[in-house]
């Protein structure tokens, strides 16, 4: 079994190869990516959300639903493979939350 580095420089010293693309870190990678471009603007809106007051049990719940979401999507993304709908229902759910945050964010404003 190989070990397998994007970077040349991590080699050093072991019995590696450096590959771009492996379907494995490749997933990984969109994964991550994924992750990224929908945990940041859930950190954004929901500091936000928590200036409108929201009601402290409905702001729990969309908090604790939506990391159970984004982890679900991430161990059926990239962990363990699991076919159709069930990362696009992982990854809807925290879209929608943070749609929802965000609409109730711009009616609290306007």
């Amino acid at each position: 079994m190989f070990q397998v580095f994007a970077n040349p420089e991590d080699t050093k010293g072991r019995k590696a190869v450096v590959k771009y693309d492996d379907n494995d870190v490749e997933r990984v990678r969109r994964a991550h990516m994924n992750d990224i471009e929908n945990i940041l603007p859930f950190f954004i809106l929901g500091f936000l959300y928590c200036f409108i007051h929201p009601d402290p049990d409905s702001a729990n719940l969309l908090f604790k639903v939506f990391a159970i979401a984004r982890i679900v999507h991430t161990l059926v993304y990239a962990v363990v493979v699991v076919p159709q709908p069930s990362r696009a229902i992982a990854w809807a759910v925290s879209f929608f939350i943070n749609i929802f945050m965000g609409f109730k964010i711009l009616m609290y404003f306007m």
